[in-house]
């Protein structure tokens, strides 16, 4: 058997999907409901401009609450519409006006300003209100005011209208459980949220009148005509953030896609943990939603700003995002425009770069981890501080210092502060790795550079700091061993300086330690520290302490034992109390000694 045959869609079935889910929440309603009558202002002007229509001496959009009739209004003196135009554009669910009137007028009219596409906005007051009266008058001459109501059901009253002038009224009557609406303040976040940058001016009607909007955001001017103190202003009023930008991006492209924003790069102080970017993506100057991940590279979301892309393909709600090849583009072209920011910066302004490193620092090698092509344009411009409080990138460093590719680092400049001497007194030199995205970016590092070794500066001694020198302090080696623990190996060897005695950690063991930490493994525990407790034979303490007896000597390796351990991590409070008491107790030896003196 063959048939051919017309789908039917039922409007009682699909009015329903349309009031409770084509929208993800209720608030939209009057996003959508102010763009539409945004719209209608943009239409009326664009018919003006070419002699078809005049128009009024202010055009604006007005939001009113009426909390004794349980109303909520929104209104515009744009274009209006005629019975048949409410026939068309309402009673046909999912008929734009937008895209009926840039037919009409394709050759003379752009489609720029015009933010609706699918025809179904004005079904979101739906969700919030149990009845729906439309007061409309179109511009045209001679045309008679209509009035539309409906309760959402597939049912409408269509009748003479009362308005005078042209322009459209919509009024919702709330339902009990959006009564929210009503209130002045929920109002002002919905409309600041939704509508502060819509392109025409909307004003919220209360106790007094207030303009919510900027109609020309920073981001539609040319970056020429910007100036520095209008980027900062922009920044405090759209993020509240009262801190200055380190910088920004102006982002202005024509072709092959419509795209404008400003990137703004905050004070990030080399944290992971507490970073909060927030990008905001509008179209036609309409908020979309924040953060979405297929414009926004994820490494990008550590940053603040907006994007407005009008040739985004939204869906129906304009609430998510319809993965096709221009999001690729749009991408790939943002990631393009910080990297080559950041590129220029390095080339032409290093002090200045290296100035705003330890803010930018944590989201570049974040982003070289986290986004190849990133990584290809900056990878060569990642800045390293080194001990001595100087910059360097990974060519520099290797070849003054490290021309072998082992490089050491540090990860805490404070309790590692006497590995640092020791280098400093030796000629060595060592970088300082001491953020969360530090402990991968290591591994990062290694996979990246054919032949380079990353070693903490406690992992093991540099053959700079051998010394010579031949002893047996082995029974001094087993009195240590017995105090550290089965998991430390104890040693004597000769070095040129530095303390009696120093705390060497396996690299490997600590990595996997410090890795699991990171990602929240939990398998820190799982494979205990590996190690190794270096003594110096050349130290006048460690000479003198091999020739007392053992029992003699045992606070003072205990004591030595501790100060070694606390340069690579801090003491439990149970062996800091002994740590104290032991200090007290040989400092009053001490003291009895120089009085018997």
């Amino acid at each position: 058997m063959q048939e051919k045959g017309t789908l039917s869609v039922n409007t009682e079935n699909l009015m329903p999907i349309i009031k409770k889910w084509l929208y993800s929440d209720k608030d939209i309603f009057l996003r959508e409901l102010v763009s539409n009558a945004c719209d209608a202002i943009s239409k009326l002007d664009k018919l003006a401009s070419m002699g078809e229509a005049s128009m009024p001496e202010s055009c604006r959009v007005e939001i009113r609450a009426n909390k004794s009739e349980n109303t909520l209004t929104v209104s515009d003196n744009g274009l209006g519409m005629t019975a048949d135009e409410v026939r068309k554009y309402i009673n046909q669910v999912a008929f734009s006006g937008a895209y009926d009137f840039l037919e009409k007028y394709e050759n003379q009219a752009d489609g720029k300003d015009i933010i609706g596409h699918f025809g179904l906005g004005f079904y979101s007051a739906f969700m919030v209100a149990e009845k729906v009266v439309i007061q409309t008058k179109s511009y045209q001459p001679g045309a008679e005011a209509v009035r539309w109501e409906s309760d959402g059901s597939s049912e409408y009253e269509l009748s003479s209208g009362s308005r005078t002038k042209p322009g459209t009224d919509i009024i919702l009557y709330i339902d009990e459980d959006s009564r929210e609406f009503l209130e002045e303040p929920r109002l002002r976040s919905v409309l600041t949220k939704y509508c502060s940058f819509l392109p025409r001016p909307v004003f919220l009607c209360g106790e007094k009148e207030e303009q919510i909007n900027d109609c020309s955001p920073l981001w539609l001017k040319k970056p020429a005509d910007c100036t520095e103190q209008e980027y900062k202003d922009f920044y405090a009023k759209v993020f509240a953030d009262f801190s200055e930008p380190l910088f920004w991006i102006h982002l202005n492209v024509d072709y092959p896609f419509n795209l404008k924003g400003i990137l703004y790069f905050p004070r990030l102080s080399g944290r992971m943990d507490n970073m909060q970017g927030e990008i905001k993506l509008y179209n036609n100057q309409v908020y979309v939603a924040d953060n979405i991940k297929e414009v926004i590279p994820e490494f990008l979301m550590l940053l603040k700003g907006v994007i407005d892309c009008p040739d985004m393909p939204l869906n129906v709600s304009r609430s998510f995002l319809q993965n096709d090849g221009t999001l690729k583009k749009i991408r790939d072209h943002i990631t393009k425009k910080v990297s080559d920011r950041l590129c220029g910066m390095f080339d032409n302004e290093r002090e200045e770069y290296e100035k705003c490193w330890p803010d930018i620092g944590v989201f570049i090698k974040y982003g070289c981890m986290r986004e190849e092509k990133f990584c290809e344009r900056i990878y060569s411009d990642v800045i390293f501080l080194d001990i001595n409080d100087a910059y360097y990138t990974l060519s520099e460093f290797t070849e003054k210092f490290a021309p072998d590719k082992k490089i050491y680092y540090v990860t805490n400049p404070v309790q590692q502060a006497g590995y640092i001497s020791l280098f400093k007194e030796n000629g060595l030199n060592a970088v300082i790795l001491d953020g969360v995205i530090d402990q991968p970016f290591v591994n990062f590092l290694e996979s990246k550079e054919q032949g380079l070794t990353m070693a903490r500066i406690d992992a093991d001694i540099a053959s700079a700091l051998k010394g010579e020198g031949e002893g047996d302090f082995s029974s001094l080696c087993e009195q240590f061993k017995v105090i550290a623990g089965e998991n430390t190996e104890v040693s004597a060897q000769p070095l040129k300086a530095g303390p009696p005695a120093i705390l060497l950690t396996d690299e490997q063991t600590r990595r996997f330690r410090d890795m699991s930490k990171y990602y929240g493994i939990g398998m820190e525990n799982a494979m205990p520290g590996k190690h190794t407790l270096v003594l110096n034979s050349q130290s006048g303490l460690i000479q003198a302490m091999d020739h007392m007896e053992a029992d003699k000597r045992q606070a003072l390796a205990e004591q030595l034992y501790d100060l070694a351990y606390m340069t690579s991590e801090p003491l439990t409070g149970e062996r800091m109390d002994a740590f104290l008491k032991r200090s007290a107790s040989l400092l009053e030896q001490l003291a009895v000694l120089s009085e018997k003196q």
